[in-house]
C-alpha cells in the first residue's frame, strides 16, 4: 500500500507543481510530465506486480472528525482498475504536453495539470475505497475535477453549456449512489462494506437500482448518457481519452463493486443490466452513425461499448443466478476484460481525434478528407483502432467481445428459457452493434483519411510531433499485443473473477483457447495477404509506369465534391432504424425554369435528450421562470425566507418527535 500512496503523492506533485511555474511555459510542462509520468510508471508497475504475483496489501484505516473513517484496501479488481488508470494517465500526459500549446494561456494549462492530476488520483482513490464515506468522497472529487478538465475552454458557449450538462447528470447520478449509501446504512449502522451482504433482499434490490442509475449515469448508460457527446467533444483530447477510456469505466467498477458488497443472486439484477447494456450498446452504435463532429461520434461509440460491457457482466450475474458457471466466468471475464480493451483503442481514437484536430483546427469530418497523405502515422495507428474497436481479429476487441459471445451460447445450449432468452438477445445485439461498428469506422476512415481534401486546411495538413504520435503509436502496439497474446490478460482477468464471492476454491476457471486459436488463424492470413503484396511490389519494382488519359464521364479533374459525405454514407442505414431514433431534415427543393441553390441538412436527434430536454428540462424551466419574482434583489425579503425557513424546520421537528 506504502507504493501507492507514493504514486498518489508524485502525481499531485506533477498538478500542483505547474501552478507555481506557470510563467516559464516549457519548464511547467517538463515538470509537470515528469512527476505525473513518474508516478503513473510506478502506479502501472506496483499494479502489475500485485495481479501477477497476488501479494495484496493490508488495509490502511484512519479517521477524519472521529465519526467518519476512511478506509482503503487494494484488490485484484482495484489493481486491474490502477494499471489501467497509470498507463492511459501516463500516456495522456505525455501527449498534453505538445497538444497544449498555448502560451497565451499558460496559467489556464497549469490548471488543466492540476485537476488531470485530481482526477488520476481520484479515481486511485475510488477503487481502493473500503467503505462508503471513503467511496463517496473520493467519488465527489473525481466528478468534480472531470468538470474543470470540460470546461478549459471556458469562454466558448458550447463548453459552459457541456459543462453545465455534465455537471447535472453527474449530480443526478451522485444523488442515486448516496441514496444507495444511506439506504444501506440505515439497516447495516455501519460504512463497512463487509456487513452489506445481511441486509433484507428487497432493500438490497432497491439498492442495487439506485446505484445502477448513479453508475449508470457516470458510465454512460441508457438513458443517462447525455452528457458523453457533449462533454468530449469540447474538453481537450487527453481528457477525452481518459474520461472516455478510464473514468467512465470507474462506472462500470461501481457496479461491480455494488454487485459484489451486496452478496445477491437476484436474477432480476441480471435482467435488467443485460436489458440496459443492450439498449445502450445499440442506440449508442447508431446515433455514432449520424454524427458529422469527430469526437462526438467518438463519444457515442464509447456509449455502444459501455453497453457491451455491461452486456457481458449482465450474462455473468445471470450465470451466478441460475448456477451456470460457465455463463458466469465467460460473462465476467469478457465484461472486464473488453474494460481494458476499449481503454487502449478508444483512447487511441480519441488521441487520434485530438492529432486531427490540432493539425486542422477541423471539427466536422466532412470538412478533412485526404489526410492520410500528410498524416501518415495519425492515419495508420486511427487504423488499427478502428479495426480493434470493430471487433476484429487480430486485435484485441475481438478477444473480449468473442468470450461474450461465448457467454451467451453457454446459455442457449442450457435449459432453461431465461438462459436461452437473454443469451440470444445479448448474441443478436452484438452480431448488430458489431456491423455498425464496422460502417462506423469505415466511415470515419474513408471521409477523414482517404479521397482528396476538401478544404485548404486538410489539404496543407502535417504530422503532429512526436509527443503526440508516440501515444498513438504505443497504444495501436498495445492494440495488437493483447489481440494477439491474450493469454496474458486473460490470466490477469482470471484472478480477479477468482476472488469473486461465487467461486469457490475448488472452482476451475475453463481454459480459454479458442480465442487464441481465431487470432492466429487470422494473423496467418494477414501474413498471407502482406507476403502477397510483399511480392506483388517486387515483380513490378523495375517495369516503367505507363501513362495514359482516361475517359472521365465529362469531368476533367477529379473534385472532392464528388466524393461521399458522412451523411449521404450512413443515411440509409440510419433511416433503417427511424422506429428508434428521430431524424430532422430540411430540404431546400428545386423549383421552377431558374432554380435557386438546393440544399439539404439532416441531423440525427438523440430520443434520450429530445424527451428529457421535452417533458423534464423545460417545465422544470417553466416553473422556474415563474417563480423568478422570489429573486427581488429586496434584503428584507432574503430575511423574511430565512426566518421562515428557521420557523419551518422548527415545526417539522416538533412534529416528528
Amino acid at each position: 500500500m506504502g507504493s501507492i500512496w507514493t504514486v498518489i503523492f508524485l502525481v499531485l506533485l506533477g498538478g500542483g507543481l505547474p501552478l507555481i511555474f506557470y510563467k516559464n511555459f516549457i519548464f511547467m510542462k517538463i515538470v509537470a510530465l515528469f512527476f505525473i509520468g513518474l508516478g503513473s510508471i510506478l502506479g502501472l508497475i506496483t499494479s502489475i506486480k500485485e495481479l501477477l504475483m497476488g501479494n495484496y496489501p493490508k488495509i490502511i484505516k484512519f479517521s477524519v472528525l472521529t465519526h467518519f473513517p476512511m478506509n482503503f484496501k487494494v484488490t485484484s479488481l482495484s489493481a486491474f482498475f490502477i494499471m489501467i488508470i497509470c498507463f492511459i494517465g501516463m500516456l495522456g500526459a505525455l501527449y498534453g504536453y505538445s497538444y497544449m500549446d498555448n502560451r497565451k494561456k499558460a496559467l489556464r494549462v497549469a490548471g488543466n495539470y492540476f485537476f488531470y492530476s485530481i482526477l488520476i488520483v481520484s479515481m486511485i482513490l475510488v477503487v481502493i475505497a473500503n467503505n462508503l464515506i471513503t467511496f463517496a468522497f473520493a467519488w465527489e472529487i473525481m466528478s468534480l475535477s472531470a468538470f474543470f478538465l470540460v470546461i478549459y475552454d471556458y469562454n466558448k458557449e458550447e463548453v459552459r453549456k457541456a459543462g453545465y450538462i455534465y455537471f447535472v447528470f453527474t449530480h443526478i447520478g451522485g444523488m442515486a449512489i448516496f441514496a444507495a449509501f444511506g439506504l444501506i446504512y440505515s439497516y447495516t449502522k455501519s460504512f463497512g462494506f463487509d456487513t452489506i451482504g445481511n441486509i433484507p433482499d428487497n432493500i438490497k434490490l432497491i439498492a442495487f437500482i439506485l446505484a445502477f442509475i448513479g453508475f449508470g449515469s457516470k458510465a454512460g448508460l441508457f438513458p443517462l448518457h447525455v452528457w458523453l457527446p457533449y462533454a468530449h467533444p469540447v474538453a481537450p483530447s487527453q481528457v477525452s481519452a481518459i474520461m472516455s477510456g478510464v473514468m467512465i469505466k470507474i462506472g462500470i467498477y461501481g457496479i461491480i463493486k455494488m454487485y459484489l458488497i451486496l452478496n445477491t443472486k437476484m436474477v432480476s439484477i441480471s435482467y435488467l443490466v443485460i436489458i440496459i447494456g443492450a439498449i445502450t450498446g445499440i442506440l449508442g452504435v447508431i446515433y455514432a452513425l449520424g454524427q458529422r463532429n469527430f469526437k462526438r461520434f467518438l463519444a457515442y461509440s464509447s456509449i455502444e461499448n459501455i453497453g457491451i460491457i455491461t452486456m457481458g457482466l449482465g450474462l455473468g450475474m445471470l450465470g451466478v443466478s441460475v448456477g451456470n458457471m460457465n455463463m458466469a466466468i465467460f460473462g465476467f471475464t469478457g465484461g472486464i476484460l473488453h474494460i481494458l480493451n476499449h481503454a487502449l483503442f478508444k483512447s487511441l481514437l480519441f488521441m487520434g481525434a485530438g492529432s486531427v484536430l490540432h493539425q486542422t483546427k477541423l471539427e466536422i469530418i466532412e470538412k478533412m478528407g485526404g489526410l492520410m497523405k500528410n498524416m501518415k502515422i495519425t492515419g495508420i495507428t486511427f487504423l488499427v483502432g478502428s479495426l480493434a474497436i470493430s471487433g476484429l481479429p487480430p486485435f484485441n476487441g475481438f478477444i473480449s467481445e468473442f468470450l461474450i459471445y461465448f457467454a451467451g451460447f453457454s446459455g442457449i445450449n442450457t435449459a432453461g428459457w431465461s438462459l436461452f432468452a437473454f443469451g440470444t438477445i445479448v448474441i443478436l445485439s452484438l452480431a448488430i452493434i458489431g456491423g455498425l461498428a464496422a460502417a462506423v469506422f469505415t466511415r470515419a476512415i474513408g471521409i477523414i483519411f482517404l479521397g482528396n481534401a476538401r478544404t485548404e486546411k486538410a489539404k496543407n495538413a502535417v504530422e503532429s510531433k512526436w509527443q503526440m504520435t508516440l501515444p498513438l503509436e504505443i497504444l495501436a502496439l498495445s492494440c495488437i499485443t493483447v489481440g494477439i497474446l491474450p493469454a496474458i490478460p486473460i490470466e490477469m482477468v482470471s484472478k480477479i473473477i477468482k476472488t469473486f464471492w461465487f467461486v469457490s476454491k475448488d472452482t476451475i476457471i475453463p481454459t480459454i483457447a479458442v480465442p487464441s486459436q481465431i487470432t492466429y488463424g487470422a494473423m496467418i492470413f494477414l501474413g498471407v495477404l502482406i507476403t502477397v503484396y510483399i511480392l506483388w511490389k517486387l515483380s513490378y519494382r523495375n517495369s516503367e509506369n505507363q501513362k495514359s488519359v482516361t475517359w472521365g464521364c465529362g469531368y476533367k479533374y477529379g473534385t472532392s465534391k464528388m466524393q461521399y459525405t458522412g451523411s449521404s454514407y450512413a443515411m440509409d442505414i440510419i433511416k433503417f432504424f427511424k422506429p428508434f431514433i428521430k431524424i430532422e431534415e430540411k430540404t431546400v427543393e428545386v423549383e421552377g425554369l431558374f432554380p435557386r441553390k438546393s440544399k439539404y441538412h439532416s441531423k440525427t436527434i438523440d430520443i434520450a435528450e429530445y424527451f428529457t430536454t421535452k417533458y423534464i428540462v423545460k417545465p422544470i424551466l417553466n416553473i422556474m421562470d415563474k417563480l423568478r419574482w422570489i429573486q427581488s434583489g429586496d434584503i428584507h425579503s432574503y430575511m423574511a425566507y430565512i426566518l421562515g425557513g428557521i420557523v419551518l424546520i422548527l415545526i417539522v421537528e416538533v412534529v416528528t418527535k
